[in-house]
């Protein structure tokens, strides 16, 4: 069935953190979880920033529960703090990873890991991996790893995934996406293997205007059309709320739009590579990525 922001049910005793929830598909989905009652954390790098986001939500709907959660996923100290203050909820529900960057010039995380793969893949690896405890918590509680259509184009060079040899931001970017494909279905295999009540799922927005565009160079004036042919940020994170609370979604799902090569519309199942889907590339990301981060999310091989 088509999925909407309308379809979200109700979210009512629900807490819910949103990384990168201050501006675009972050805080889209922000908005639309809150109007259906759940408690939203606002996890993001600027505290102004987020409390701005949250006061334009409170606009629309005044009884908001909502609470900024500072969080630099380009700082794995700062990813540490902020799975320590989120552990002190009474209950976390859903983990929705949306935070990520695209196309920067070549930079440097606090770690010294190129930032596409260090923000967009390994933070959010080491932001699920210490609140898994949390999740496990809650029954049928879920982590939503947001990916890209860019994923189709990824090839991890493994040899270099610290852009020492080399940087291209574009195929850097579509490595990263390729990471949280890889990385979702690895932990869904392994939740599963476990015996966990947690479920992974992924999600990716189609084409949709957002903030993620700045770095995009000249593309950027065509970025006004994409409201009137592909997404708005708006229709963007309906993937996104479809994979955090719809019923019935299985560990492993992935969501996107439905419309023209799945860059628009309605959100449902969503198509990928067969590179996505190859175990082996996956359970080699997951080593790699504990060995990177020096986080271990504890969870034995399927």
């Amino acid at each position: 069935m088509p999925f909407t922001a309308a379809d979200v049910p109700d979210q009512s005793g629900r807490t819910i953190i949103v990384t990168g929830a201050n501006t675009g598909l972050g805080y889209e989905a922000a908005k639309g979880l809150a109007a259906k009652g759940a408690r939203v954390l606002l996890a993001c790098r600027d505290q102004a920033r987020a409390e701005a986001a949250m006061a334009q939500i409170r606009v629309q709907t005044p009884s908001a529960d909502l609470a900024f959660l500072p969080l630099d996923q380009a700082d794995l100290a700062s990813v540490r703090r902020a799975a320590e203050l989120a552990a002190q909820e009474p209950r976390l529900d859903v983990l929705l990873n949306n935070a990520g960057v695209m196309f920067p010039p070549l930079t440097r995380t606090k770690q010294g890991f190129e930032l596409q793969f260090g923000v967009n893949h390994l933070g959010t690896f080491a932001l699920t991996a210490l609140l898994l405890p949390k999740l496990a918590e809650t029954s049928g509680s879920r982590v939503v790893v947001t990916a890209s259509l860019a994923h189709n184009r990824g090839n991890l060079q493994w040899d270099d995934l610290n852009a020492e040899k080399g940087y291209n931001r574009t195929a850097r970017y579509a490595d990263s996406k390729l990471a949280n494909m890889l990385h979702f279905a690895e932990l869904d295999r392994r939740l599963r293997a476990a015996g966990s009540p947690v479920t992974a799922v992924g999600c990716h927005p189609g084409v949709a205007a957002t903030e993620l565009m700045r770095h995009a160079g000249p593309f950027q004036v065509f970025m006004p059309l994409v409201g009137l042919f592909l997404n708005t940020a708006e229709q963007g994170a309906w993937p996104a709320l479809e994979a955090a609370t719809a019923p019935g979604v299985q560990g492993g799902e992935y969501y996107g739009p439905q419309g023209f090569r799945e860059m628009r519309g309605t959100s449902g199942p969503a198509r990928r590579t067969a590179a996505a889907q190859d175990p082996e590339l996956a359970r080699r990301l997951w080593d790699v990525s504990v060995a990177m981060t020096g986080i271990d999310p504890g969870l034995a091989p399927a």
